[in-house]
């Protein structure tokens, strides 16, 4: 089945069948995230990132302040 086939027969359920399908979508993209296509670069970038927050060098923001920073710099 082609994608806007898929679509339309979407649109034809009803909500609460609509939340389930997208759950089981996002659920078979997480099982399958290893396909995803990274760049070396990318990669290198992550595992600065995440090398940095397991030793404590990287500065954490609460989410609120940041959303809060996010809102008021639209303004």
């Amino acid at each position: 089945m082609r994608a806007e086939q898929i679509k339309q027969e979407a649109c034809r359920l009803n909500l609460s069948e609509k939340l389930i399908l997208v759950e089981d979508i996002w659920d078979s993209i997480a099982l399958g995230n290893s396909e995803l296509p990274l760049h070396d670069w990318q990669k290198k970038e992550l595992d600065e990132r995440y090398s940095e927050y397991k030793n404590g060098d990287l500065k954490l923001h609460k989410w609120d302040d940041v959303h809060r920073n996010l809102r008021e710099s639209q303004k």
